[in-house]
């Protein structure tokens, strides 16, 4: 739309220039022209008012004929008053006008050329039709300079019509093609320029989009971390809790038994069957060793057994040979049989997970079938535990309980995920961890 009011406004400019120039050049030439052929036949207008009559035949006899006879239209001779000493038209002969502003402007010294259609050349007369060339043409005194008169004539224009129809058109062409051309250029610059802008737009807001999705990812991560240190920090008192109450109500007992006994007067009395004592004394060993087995089994639990040099396969199969001989259940096993290489610490998170699970099923649901199935893609690994018991509500489980809150924070520290399905149909515990995001090994 700028580049067409660019192409219109510019173009009436030019034409209009164009057009000027031309009708002064075309007008200039017939003036010439004119002047040459009348101008001679004038007397020295300075002292003459009325043309007399060999003058007057001479201007009718070379305004009637040849070649200026068929181009001229009609020819008044002014003086600087208005008064017409000529006329082609004999009857404005000595007649007086007020001077027109073309009028005025022509005894200034300047040409005055107009081009239209003229409907009348007076209020009397008629103009013929067609195109015409108004030219008022001030007559010089030769030796001084100064306007004496001025010829005013109307040329028949057809031939000039066509001429300045072909400038208008050539300019009109010339411009639009300026225009069109510069609209073509400037139309490139600007396409070429906004697809870069849009490009880096794109690029800026994929950029900001994947900031801003880094950056939450960031923020859950820190926050799973804070969560997960808040947890285990909690979880770890509760385990040493657990592990001292366990040693209280365990070892520390049969410890304390035997220390009483030992303090007893059947160990330490003189006069007690040796038979009496040696029962006693067997009697304290025997709590000992029940304290000492129940010590071990702790640590049994505590400690887990060849974890470094054993890859998944062989650390489920241990797990689950682990419960099988503490339950004395049959364990079902699913197992992939070539697992990937995994960290240290996803085995150890492996293996607790398997460890608790087991025994929770032990506990919760004895006598139920058992299944471990172990799965492995290129992306990530999954453990699950699953049984056929008569399951149980989540939302009953007491805060205080270790298992399923350890599982998962040793689960959800690694980065993977943990959840839980269970109905009445039965329990399953799965562990999926993700193996393209690195964990601490």
């Amino acid at each position: 739309m700028v580049s067409l009011l660019a192409m219109l406004l510019i173009g009436g400019v030019v034409t209009t220039l164009i057009e000027r120039a031309v009708t002064r050049n075309a007008g200039a030439t017939t003036a010439l022209y004119v002047d040459s052929v009348i101008a001679p036949l004038l007397p020295d207008m300075r002292d003459t008012q009325v043309l007399d009559d060999a003058v007057r035949q001479a201007l009718d006899e070379t305004l009637g004929q040849g070649a200026l006879g068929r181009r001229l239209a009609a020819m008044r001779l002014w003086e600087p008053d208005g008064t017409v000493l000529y006329a082609n038209d004999k009857a404005l002969i000595g007649q007086r006008f007020a001077p027109t502003p073309n009028l005025k402007q022509a005894f200034s010294g300047t040409m005055v050329v107009n081009y239209d259609r003229f409907d009348n050349l007076d209020e009397q007369y008629a103009a013929p039709k067609g195109p015409l060339l108004e030219i008022y043409n001030p007559i010089l005194q030769p030796w001084s300079g100064d306007v004496v008169a001025v010829i005013e004539f109307y040329e028949l224009a057809h031939d000039f019509e066509a001429t300045l129809y072909n400038a208008r058109l050539r300019s009109w062409f010339a411009v639009a093609a300026v225009t069109i051309v510069f609209f073509l250029a400037l139309y490139a610059v600007v396409l070429r320029g906004s697809r870069t802008i849009d490009r880096h737009a794109s690029d800026l807001k994929s950029r900001v989009r994947e900031l801003t999705r880094l950056l939450d990812q960031n923020r859950a991560l820190r926050q799973r971390i804070q969560n997960a240190t808040q947890r285990a920090t909690a979880l770890n008192e509760s385990y040493l809790r657990r592990l001292g109450a366990d040693l209280h109500d365990g070892p520390a007992q049969f410890v304390a038994l035997a220390s009483m006994r030992l303090d007893s007067e059947t160990v330490l009395g003189k006069d007690i069957p040796e038979g009496k004592r040696e029962s006693e004394v067997s009697s304290i060993r025997s709590s000992l060793d029940e304290a000492l087995q129940e010590i071990r089994d702790i640590c049994n639990g505590l400690v887990l057994p060849q974890i470094e040099m054993a890859d998944l396969l062989e650390l489920t199969r241990h797990a689950i040979a682990a419960y099988e001989r503490r339950s004395g259940l049959h364990v079902e096993q699913r197992l992939d049989p070539d697992p990937p290489p995994l960290p240290i610490s996803e085995r150890i998170c492996i293996y607790r997970f398997l460890q608790e699970a087991l025994n929770n099923g032990y506990r919760h649901c004895r006598g139920a079938t058992q299944i471990v199935t172990v799965t492995c893609d290129a992306d990530e690994i999954v453990v699950a535990v699953s049984d056929d018991g008569p399951g149980f509500d989540p939302d009953e489980v007491a805060p205080e309980s270790l298992g399923l809150a350890g599982m998962r924070e040793r689960v959800e520290s690694l980065g993977g995920r943990f959840n839980l399905d269970t109905s009445e149909k039965g329990t399953v515990l799965t562990v999926t961890l993700n193996l393209k995001e690195p964990t601490q090994s």
